[in-house]
Formats: structure tokens, sequence, C-alpha cells
């Protein structure tokens, strides 16, 4: 227990870390996988239960799993200085099974190795103990050899919590524990490969390369061989090295090197491996005792002329920070989870990876190696609740500072990721962690690292606050800068290229603006991209009080202290669903932007090593959104430049909007995509007008009751109640399509970005200008071939303002619509300007012309593109795990609403408009807290609306919309459409 309080005892007979090559040899298995179901007790109960490993106790029903951010777990529970672990209530966990040796092992060294334990363990051997470790992110291991039995062994794990090394763990994650990583048993050969490193020296232009692999190899007995080292790609030897007659006695370090002519480069774009193998042979018989193998790529990482370079040319992260998480299994995560993002990242046009804020399993390394992400590696350290506060800077108690005690703690974790993952070529940059300030020592582990390899580049974004040691980070990196922070530092001679290492906070409805920074890629070469926070929701699945599966967050499980919704801030919801969000990263995130005129159009290749040719081309004519003419064309663009292309279209003379639309398509099938799939496309859109008017005969019955103001035809039926001022019945072909009073609409249900803005509290007048209009006036007009009623509204703001909404029936049936408002300075801006209707359920399919297909925002629409689209009001309510406004549509042109039969209503007009359908009303969106707490759907919420303000997103704890996206109360408005039956 003594060791869970000291930050300096943080490993006792630990294993050196060391490389993950893979071997084999003699013809023996060497590795036994433990995974599966052990024996389990929880704080010493007497009653021993079953647990699954790999996994979270507190997700197999032992203990609870809580969510905080900056704060630690224990804030306000107990008083505790750094270092010092919880006496209340530290709960633990005791694993158990019986192990049995191969018998290919006999008279051989075995060992364990823990991939990921959290917090910390301590392992004994048939009763004795063994060690003790800590850093729940890389491997433990430890040699049994001496403890064990020739038959049925027993290990035991005891698994805190907390030890003194959750201060270094402070993520903003769950706080879970256990053995959530791989266990395995391993033996070696005589002679082992025990590390390797491999590096390459490109020059003479990439042409020339020279391999180094340093190995270091151990051997249990004396031993004379012959090593040889095979550099292979795709089966076939490119080189062979050998050394003859080594003898080695324990342990030996060994260099091999060779040249290469012409090597293929690795990069994300071309993901080129080779494999180097190295073979240790008996120098008398010839036999192979060991083969160990390491896939590699050749490329070079550096910083050239203040820029960051892959293989010479100046890369731009297309980055996401990227949790380990399943909502099932929390952090345990699958081989099945990790091929689907790779997946997902590859085809929505990303191509980096922080691995925050730890390393992650190996398998994910691999994965980027083979299929192309940048990769930073991040060092498991946060101690973010030591020195910020609400936010607030207070460095008094940070660690690790310059204190001595935690020195050769971070070094070792430094150490343990560096040798793991040195091989892989995917991880361009080491990280010495997240947001745990400055200091000294954090500025020796960046000097740890350089000593250790020449091949990569330090990251470390803390100097933004504590610039005592500014030369631990090799870059300037900061977290959710503004645009013109951004340019102001780019402007001011910068000693060193810039990163957002988080960005562009994704929770909820969010990512509004990206584009404004994608924009600064292009006009400032120093500036090379950013990681969007973050890549998946860390949501859970929990049971609501019916049963019912959700997808839960902090405080559900309740858990206290807690930063309640605060872990939901992904692009993919916590189930892997992609969240509408990615259309428009995946835009903006593409190599290739295409510009398409009337005649021409230009493809830039902002690509470093991949030739438009690898694509197809294809060339797409709409009239009014029907596609009347396809081609493919293949379109010869080298990286880095541009190039313009004629089209030939067919000539069309028929009034229609027009739009043409030039889309890049995978030519084959991929791992990631399918063939066809789009990687990016281009449109332009124009008219060609001829405005026929229609003729009217006649005009529509009007009504003038006591009560009620009618307007009848024969397809239009309409009611207006002077008594509760609006219109309250709506009849197409006899079937009502109001339910409830038609009023004004100014509000939108918060998202998570509005509520941390405070947009609720500023705009608050506009709710209640939405729930409490009152109608003032109502005047009715009849004219030559209309009826209108004109309802005058007085909105409960300060200063009071007015609108005035205007009924116009056609005797076609037609019913134009008008909101007028005049503008009235010192009003806080609208959220939106526009009206709601309560549409009767079996209203649920959707159609429309307009942008999609995905909802889009006035500040979050270079992903959507004009066309006709399709789907219904459930599926039209994003799953923010909250929730918020969703399905918002702009750009529109028209919209049928119509039941499972095709019937329903047209809305439409002359000028475009925004609109969305839901199974919830305004209202009963912004009342729930869960989407298991809104009511059963009685209505189709149809929201027409002139605009709405945009989304935001550079950060949901304070950043507003930007300007140019607000609603400004004090300029006038005026809003039209048509709404008719569709048949």
């Amino acid at each position: 227990m003594d060791n869970l309080h000291n930050p300096r005892v943080f490993k006792i007979n630990r294993l050196s870390a060391h490389s993950n090559h893979k071997y084999e040899g003699l013809n023996i298995e060497w590795k036994k996988c433990l995974n599966g179901i052990w024996d389990f007790s929880y704080c010493n109960t007497p009653n021993w239960a079953k647990i699954q490993v790999p996994g979270h106790m507190e997700l197999q029903g032992y203990g609870e799993p809580q969510y905080v951010n900056t704060m630690y777990p224990w804030d306000g529970r107990e008083n505790l200085e750094p270092g010092e672990v919880p006496k209340e209530f530290n709960p633990f966990g005791i694993y158990k099974r019986n192990i049995d040796i191969p018998k290919d092992w006999k008279n051989r060294p075995v060992y364990i190795s823990f991939q990921g334990v959290e917090s910390s363990l301590e392992l004994y051997c048939n009763g004795e103990f063994v060690g003790y470790s800590e850093d729940s992110f890389t491997p433990s291991e430890f040699e049994l050899t001496k403890y064990l039995k020739n038959e049925n062994n027993e290990i035991t794990v005891k698994v805190y919590k907390w030890c003194s090394g959750s201060w270094l763990e402070d993520q903003d994650f769950w706080r879970l524990s256990g053995i959530f990583r791989d266990v395995y048993l391993y033996s070696i050969p005589d002679v082992h490969v025990k590390d390797m490193f491999i590096t390459s020296e490109l020059v003479n232009n990439f042409k020339k390369a020279t391999l180094k692999n340093i190995l270091k190899i151990q051997s249990y007995k004396e031993a004379i061989v012959d090593i040889e080292m095979e550099l292979i790609d795709k089966a076939e030897v490119i080189f062979k090295v050998e050394e003859k007659n080594i003898k080695i006695e324990k342990e030996l370090k060994l260099e091999l090197n060779k040249k290469v002519e012409n090597p293929k480069l690795w990069s994300a774009e071309k993901p080129n491996l080779y494999v180097v193998k190295v073979l240790i042979k008996d120098t008398k018989t010839g036999d192979i005792i060991e083969e160990c193998w390491q896939k590699f790529g050749f490329r070079k990482f550096e910083i050239s002329d203040k820029i960051m370079k892959i293989n010479g040319e100046r890369i731009v992260f297309k980055g996401v920070n990227r949790h380990e998480f399943n909502c099932y299994k929390g952090r345990a995560v699958t081989e099945e989870d990790m091929i689907w993002d790779i997946k997902f990242l590859k085809a929505n046009n990303f191509n980096a990876v922080r691995t925050s804020h730890y390393p992650n399993q190996t398998r994910w390394y691999e994965l980027c190696d083979e299929y192309g992400l940048y990769v930073i590696d991040e060092v498991n350290l946060e101690t973010h609740g030591t020195w910020q506060i609400l936010g607030q800077p207070c460095p008094e108690k940070v660690i690790p500072n310059n204190n001595p005690e935690w020195l050769e703690n971070i070094i070792d974790r430094a150490k343990s990721m560096f040798e793991r993952d040195k091989n892989y070529p995917s991880v361009v940059i080491w990280s010495c962690g997240n947001e745990s300030f400055g200091g000294e020592n954090l500025f020796k582990m960046s000097e740890f690292l350089r000593s250790l390899d020449n091949t990569r580049v330090i990251h470390y974004e803390g100097i933004f606050w504590d610039r005592r040691y500014d030369k631990t980070s090799d870059m300037e990196s900061r977290m959710y800068a503004k645009v013109y922070e951004i340019e102001k530092y780019l402007q001011e001679t910068p000693e060193k290229p810039f990163v957002l290492c988080e960005y562009s906070h994704a929770m909820g409805n969010s990512n509004g603006g990206l584009h404004k920074y994608t924009e600064l890629e292009r006009k400032y070469p120093m500036y090379q991209g950013g990681f969007i926070w973050d890549y998946i929701d860390q949501s859970l699945m929990k049971k609501d009080s019916f049963g019912k599966e959700y997808l839960a967050f902090g405080g559900d499980f309740g858990d206290r202290p807690t930063d309640y919704n605060f872990c939901v801030n992904g692009i993919v919801y916590g189930d892997r669903k992609p969240s509408p969000k990615v259309q428009e990263i995946k835009q903006l995130f593409s190599d290739y932007k295409i510009n398409v005129e009337e005649k021409s159009f230009t493809i830039i290749n902002e690509s470093l090593f991949t030739n438009c040719s690898e694509y197809d081309t294809k060339i797409k004519l709409f009239k009014n959104g029907i596609k009347i003419y396809e081609e493919s064309l293949e379109c010869n663009v080298k990286p880095l430049s541009e190039k313009s292309f004629k089209l030939n279209l067919p000539k069309v003379k028929e009034h229609g909007e027009y739009t043409i639309e030039v889309s890049l398509n995978l030519k084959e099938d991929r791992f990631y995509a399918l063939k066809g799939h789009e990687i990016c496309f281009g449109q332009k859109i124009y008219k060609i007008e001829k405005k026929v008017k229609e003729k009217l005969e006649g005009k529509p019955t009007f009504i003038n009751g006591g009560f009620n103001l009618g307007i009848k035809t024969k397809k239009m039926e309409l009611i207006f109640s002077k008594a509760y001022g609006g219109l309250i019945s709506l009849k197409f072909g006899g079937k009502e399509f109001v339910d409830g009073v038609v009023m004004p609409n100014f509000w939108r249900a918060s998202t998570d970005n509005d509520r941390g803005n405070k947009m609720p509290f500023r705009y608050a007048q506009w709710k209640l200008a939405s729930m409490y209009a009152k109608m003032v006036d109502v005047k009715a007009l009849e004219r030559e071939n209309s009826v209108e009623i004109r309802a005058k509204y007085e909105l409960p703001t300060n200063p009071s303002s007015v609108c005035e909404i205007i009924y116009e029936g056609f005797v076609n049936g037609k019913l134009k619509i008008s909101m007028e408002y005049n503008g009235v300075k010192g009003l806080p801006e609208m959220p939106l300007f526009g009206m709601s209707y309560k549409v009767p359920k079996e209203f649920s399919e959707i159609k429309w012309y307009g942008m999609g297909p995905e909802e889009n925002y006035i500040d979050r629409v270079h992903g959507a593109k004009l066309g006709i689209f399709e789907t219904d009001v459930n599926k039209n309510m994003s799953e923010y795990v909250i929730p918020q406004e969703c399905g918002n549509r702009i750009g529109t042109r028209w919209a049928e609403i119509t039941n499972k039969m095709g019937v329903g209503i047209k809305v439409s007009s002359e000028e475009t408009f925004e609109f969305s359908a839901l199974p919830y009303t305004v209202n009963e969106i912004e009342s729930a807290y869960h989407h298991y707490e809104l009511p059963k759907s009685h209505c189709t919420a149809l929201n027409i609306n002139k605009i709405q303000m945009g989304v935001g997103g550079d950060d949901s704890w304070g950043a507003p919309t930007h300007d140019e996206y607000l609603i400004p109360s004090d300029k006038k408005y005026l809003f039209s459409y048509i709404i008719e039956s569709n048949m």
C-alpha cells in the first residue's frame, strides 16, 4: 500500500520496455493469450465471482464509472496533496486464474505481459510477490520463471483504482479501472532479439536511403550465431546483410546497415511498407533459432525552413483527437472498433490522428502504418486539475513542474511509449503529454526523447501557458485559438510552425465556421493544420427505467463530482454512427478543391504525392435537381498543381435552374470504401430565367365570422381565429395540416454551444417572443384574385417590437404566407426568423430541393450540395446525446411533407429558405436532457425560416457564433413562401 502514495515508486521488478516486433522459431508457439474469464473479488469480498479480461471493473458491475474533465475524481470528497491517494475509499479488484506452462517452454524463461491496466497493479505468482507497476497505457511485463511450479500455477493481480500515478492521468475521460487490454504469457528461443530500432536516412532527393537497424540480442546460454537481415517488398528480397560467428553471452548490441536505391516512400497518401526480417542462425548447424520481423516505411519527417515536411513536402494535418472508446466496453476497444475507425477516417479525408492523451493499443499503430495516417503519439501525462481551476491558471501546486519527485516517473512514461512505438512510420511526432503546464521536468522529457530519436519532432502545447522552457516543443501548438489569434502569431515573424492540437470543438451540433481554419492552410505556409476535438462521443450504453438502452454521459451513473455531458464531443456518436457534422469536415479536409464554371472546371490538387488520374472525375448536369446528363473523365493533375478542363455538356435552353456538379470518386474498391465513393465535389448553379405569370380568374371565398376569418377554395380551406390570435386550421383536399395556433417563431432548441456561450441568457427575450406574442390587430382585404388576412403581433421584448404575418389565399388553392419585421435597436440578435407548425403525425415523410443530404447551417454548409433529397422526421432527428436544435436545411427551393402514400403539402418560395421537420417541437426538444425524456411523438414539427443563426464551434464554453452568421434585430426582414397541396 505504501507504493500507492509514493510518486518515486512506479515500478518494481518490471522489465525494461522494448520494441513490439514479431518473432517465431523452432516451431514453437511463443505466446499464450490469457484473455477470457478470470476469477474476481471486488474490494476483498469473500464471494468470488467472474470477470472478463480485457475489460473494466465498473462496466461489469463492480463500482460505477465516473466522468470528470479537469477536476480530479476525489475533488470535494477528500483534501489531498499531489501524490496522495484517497484514504476513505480506494476500490481495488483482485484477479486470479490458474495457468499451465506449455511443455515446449520447459527450462526456458517465462514472462507475463499486461498491455494496459488502470491504474496500478501488484502481481503475485503462487502467492509470492512478483512486482508492481503504474502507467495505465503502456505494457507492464514481468519474469515469472523463478516463481513457477511444474503445473497449476496461480496468477493473482491486485488492481487499484487510484495510485500516486493517478495524479498524472487527469485526462478528460471516464475514470475506469481494471485490466482493459490484452494479457499474455510469452517465452523466447535460446537466442532472442529483445529489441530492434529501425531508422532510415534519405538523401539525393529521396532516391537513396541507408537502412539502420540497432539490435539488442539476449541469450540465456552462451551461443555463437550468424545474424542476417533482409529487406522484403511483397515477398521479394531487396537485400541481405549478414554478420557471422557472433558470440553472445547474455546480451549484445549490434548495428546493421545497408544502402537502398530508390526506396518506395511511406506517407499517409502512399503507405508503402517493407518488411525488415532478422534471422538468427546456429553457426554450426545453420538451423534458424529465431526469425523476427517488423514492417517498416522509408520516410523523412523534419522541420525545414520553419515548416514541418514529410519527404520534402509541407504537411498539413487534417486530423482528429481520438480517445480509445467503445460504448459497451469503455477503453477496452476491439480489433473491429479500430478497423471501423480507420475506414471511417480514410473515407472522410482525415490524414492524421493524435492519440489523446495516452499511447494506444499497438494494433492501432499497425493499422495507421498499413492504411496511412500520421500519428502524434502522446505520453500518458495530464495534470490539468493541479494548475487550472474553473478555466483559470493557478499553478501553485502544478505537477510535474520542476519537482524532482516526479521526474523519473514521467521520463519512464516517455521511455515506455518510445521503446514500444519507435518502429512505426506512422508516428511522426512525439508528444510530451497534455495540459500539464510547463517546467523543467517536461523540458527534460523532450530532451530525453530527442536524445533517443532524431527522426521525429517533439510536441507540447503547454508552452503556450508557460514560456520558461519554450524549447520543450519544436512547434507552436495551441488549443481552440481563434482565427485572428492564429493570424497574429503567423504575421509576427514566428520561429516555429503552428499547429492546432485541438480545435473546432465537436460537442453536439457544432463545427460551424470550420472553413475559416482550413482557409488558413493556403494563406500561411507555417500554418500546418490541426486536430478536431474529438473523434467519438464518450457515451456509455445504459438502460433507462423501462429497460431500453440509451447512450449515457457523466452523472447518469450517480457519479459525483462529474462534468456531465462534456464527455460527448465526437464527430461520431458513441455507437459508431457518423453524425451529420462529418459532411462538412469531409469536404473541407479533402486534398482536392474543384471550382466549377458554366463552361469549364478547375481541379486544385493539394495532395503531396497523388495524381488526380488515380480517381474518376464524374461530371453531372441537373435541371431543377433532376439529373439530365452524366459522364466520366480521367483528369491528369499532378500533386501540388492545378489544371482547368473544358466542359462538353449538352446545350440547354429551357428555363430552369441548372447545376453542374464535378466530383472525384474512387476508381476501384479500396480498404475503406467501395468503387464510386466520392472524395470531394464542386458545384456551379445557374438559371435560365423565363417568368411565367399564372393567370388567375376569380378569387377565393371569404368568410368574415364573429370569431374567425376564413378563406375557401376547391383545394384549400383556412381558418384564422380572432380569439386565439392565429391560424388554427389549414386544409388541403379535406386533410387538416395544422394542430394548435400558428405563431411567429424566433427561437431554436439550444445547442451545447449555445448553452456554453450563454446564448439562452442573452437572447431569452426571443424565446418569450415566440411563446407569448400577442395579436394586437387583424385585418382582412379582398383583392382581385386573392383574399388577404393581415395579423399584427406585439412581441414581449424590451424595447418592444412588432411583426406582421400575412395570409394570402388564391383561387388556385395556393396560400402565400409572409412575415414582416421592421427592426428595433437595442435588442439582442435573433436565433432565427420564421414560423413553426404542428402538422399531424401521419405526415412524416420529407422530400426537398435544397442543400443536403445531411443537416446544414449558414456556417456549416461547405459539405452540403444542392439536390433533391428524401428522409423522414425520425431520421432527421440527429442523435446528439442531449436533444438540441438539429435537422435544418438551408438553400431550400421547395419541400414536401407527406404521409407514406405521398399525400401532403408543398412549401416553396421565390427566395431560398431554411426548414426542418422533426418529431418534436422546439420546446419539447429543449426541455429534454436525454432522448428518453422526450415525449411520445404526437406531431410533425415543421419549421419554416428565412434564416437561422449559425451553430458555431470554435469551442463549447464561451465562443459565440461568428458575427457574420448572426441575425441582427435592428434590421428589416421580409419573408414569403407558398404552401399548397403537393398533388
